[in-house]
């Protein structure tokens, strides 16, 4: 355990000589965080990588984190329970300030339902952090649930399952909130584009 200790105090963050604003400059658009949050089902995935496509239209370096894929690999150790779910967001979390920092439009689509893990999040991430709330009723994520997760919950099988035995917390001031149950996936990402316009990440 000392050693370990030992190596963390020895370890000094690199600044490299291509800076963020560097990479920024060359890609013509600022980087930024995009935070997708909601139910299992609420389209986060989906409109993620529909404002990705837009983005990758316009010319913007981009990347999408995918909840099913880095519990694949970076987080493949981790389980559902309430402290790995934690250590899953703050993983992201780290990933995601690099690629920021990289230049990238990085976007996230995790149920991520804990608001003081959304907050880490934004403490670390300040101004890059844009957190997009995909509001949809539980009924309708039920009914999109084609992997049956929802089903399994309800019989028991799938312990704290977000929406059924495990709680989620709505954001409480997201800088977007869209109602992904209802409203048409173009709409959505119509919003998200025009957002990241005001804000001048992308420009047009």
């Amino acid at each position: 355990m000392s050693s370990e200790l030992e190596g963390k105090n020895n370890t000094v963050w690199h600044h490299a000589t291509v800076s963020r604003a560097r990479r920024e400059r060359l890609n013509n658009h600022r980087s930024a965080a995009l935070w997708f949050t909601g139910l299992s089902g609420a389209g986060k995935s989906t409109l993620a990588h529909a404002v990705e496509e837009e983005l990758h239209r316009l010319g913007c370096r981009t990347f999408v984190f995918d909840g099913d894929n880095v519990r694949h690999g970076l987080c493949s150790d981790l389980c559902f329970t309430r402290d790995d779910r934690t250590e899953n967001i703050r993983r992201i979390g780290e990933m995601v300030r690099l690629f920021v920092d990289a230049g990238i439009i990085a976007m996230t689509a995790f149920i991520s339902p804990f608001r003081s893990d959304r907050q880490k999040i934004r403490d670390l991430l300040k101004d890059d952090f844009i957190e997009i709330y995909c509001r949809c009723p539980l009924k309708i994520c039920e009914q999109r649930d084609v992997k049956g997760h929802y089903h399994k919950a309800r019989a028991g099988k799938i312990k704290e399952f977000t929406g059924i035995s495990s709680p989620y917390e709505e954001p409480e001031k997201p800088e977007l909130a869209l109602d992904t149950g209802n409203a048409p996936l173009e709409e959505c990402v119509e919003r998200i584009i025009t957002l990241l316009i005001e804000r001048g990440i992308v420009k047009i």
